[in-house]
């Protein structure tokens, strides 16, 4: 633990760090990226020019310089944090060069206010966070290593199988092109997938959700094409225009810490906005093929039936168990389709999806989240029942 002077310090820069952290994260990413141009390929350049990367960072330091005596209380959000760091290859070696350019540019931002007194105490903190993101990445890697199947850092797959699942989503089937053996993984967590993209002459990963259930000799990712291609949809764009079958492409191995609670037995309700339906098909497949007696709903809202993905699998799994239903929200109206109209209204719902003991999974655009866990906490759901993820940087807070 830091002693009493060294948090009094790094408290006191929480409220210049709210005003001015955009500032001084994105001088700390212009100094790294520098300095070691190498740490480009491990970042997402999309994120980079919108400025994303820089707002959330700059959030994460607030946020923990806000709560440097009790680290803990942002326990769930290192742990998130671990499971992207693994996913992206990151390791001990590169967090000395990021605390070098950090430290050096709250100087360099802060002038004459980051005395020395104040560095030592930054320096001190992010060893401190550095030592616990470290240890758990540890784990998290030694787990990846030691399943069945598994492996840490990037391994070939070959892309078996490619499927239309609407007029912006394709699935992807993987394959290990080594031949070898497809690892166990919680319905709810996420790929990496690494690719050269010509635009920037860098090797970019991207996370996407795993859309089926575990246990198949094969890794299924299904990927939206991004209609804004120059800033964030460079990959999903080459994986639907440059991708075909026979192909390799670099995957890293299965994480993250949104994911289904398969020890739980009461009702589950799975809600999704656009593209979020992907980790959510996971779950719903894993449900069915396990053959679970929880009562099962899931709520999906999306503009139109065109950009309805899975639609057809969906239908499938609900007329074959009686304890499955869905429910779909368009934006758009449409007479051929069985859907209520406009975003998602859960007092409409409240009766068949507001129930005592469920877990409730959300996924989706930061906005859609927002919303509904909103909405779920004005109906009375308790905080440790929503479970949720949004795509992106954007943290959510329940």
């Amino acid at each position: 633990m830091l002693d009493l002077t060294d948090r009094d310090l790094v408290r006191a820069t929480a409220p210049i760090l709210k005003q001015h952290g955009v500032a001084l994260t994105t001088h700390f990413y212009a100094r790294m990226f520098q300095h070691n141009p190498e740490l480009k390929q491990i970042f997402n350049e999309g994120n980079q020019q919108s400025g994303a990367q820089q707002q959330a960072l700059a959030m994460a330091v607030a946020a923990y310089a806000e709560h440097i005596d009790n680290p803990s209380v942002l326990a769930p959000v290192l742990t998130r944090i671990a499971n992207k760091h693994i996913s992206l290859g990151i390791r001990p070696e590169h967090y000395p060069i990021v605390g070098h350019h950090l430290l050096a540019s709250i100087r360099e931002v802060l002038g004459a206010a980051a005395t020395d007194e104040l560095i030592a105490a930054w320096a001190a903190a992010y060893g401190q966070l550095a030592d616990v993101l470290i240890a758990e990445e540890a784990q998290l890697y030694a787990a990846a290593a030691f399943k069945n199947g598994g492996w840490t850092g990037w391994r070939g797959f070959v892309v078996a199988k490619k499927v239309v699942e609407s007029s912006e989503i394709t699935s992807f089937y993987l394959r290990p092109a080594d031949g070898g053996t497809v690892p166990d993984y919680l319905p709810g967590q996420y790929i990496s997938v690494r690719m050269f993209v010509p635009e920037w002459q860098l090797m970019q990963p991207r996370q996407y959700s795993l859309s089926d259930a575990p246990g198949q000799d094969y890794l299924r990712i299904s990927v939206k094409r991004e209609q804004n291609q120059q800033i964030i949809g460079q990959v999903s764009n080459l994986l639907h225009s440059t991708i075909e079958v026979g192909d390799v492409i670099d995957v890293a191995p299965p994480a993250g810490d949104f994911v289904l609670h398969t020890e739980r037995s009461g009702p589950v309700v799975l809600m999704s906005g656009g593209v979020g339906i992907t980790p959510m098909m996971a779950m719903l497949q894993h449900l069915h093929a396990t053959g679970s007696a929880r009562q099962v709903s899931l709520i999906h809202a999306c503009r139109n039936p065109e950009v309805h993905a899975f639609k057809q699998q969906v239908q499938q799994l609900t007329a074959a168990k009686a304890n499955f239903a869905a429910t779909v929200f368009y934006d758009q109206a449409d007479p051929a389709a069985s859907h209520h109209l406009g975003p998602i209204d859960l007092a409409k719902l409240a009766d068949r999806v507001i129930l005592p003991d469920a877990d409730y999974y959300l996924c989706g655009p930061l906005a859609f989240m927002q919303a509904q866990i909103k909405s779920l906490q004005a109906l009375g759901v308790q905080s440790e029942r929503i479970h949720a993820e949004a795509f992106g940087t954007g943290g959510v807070s329940v």
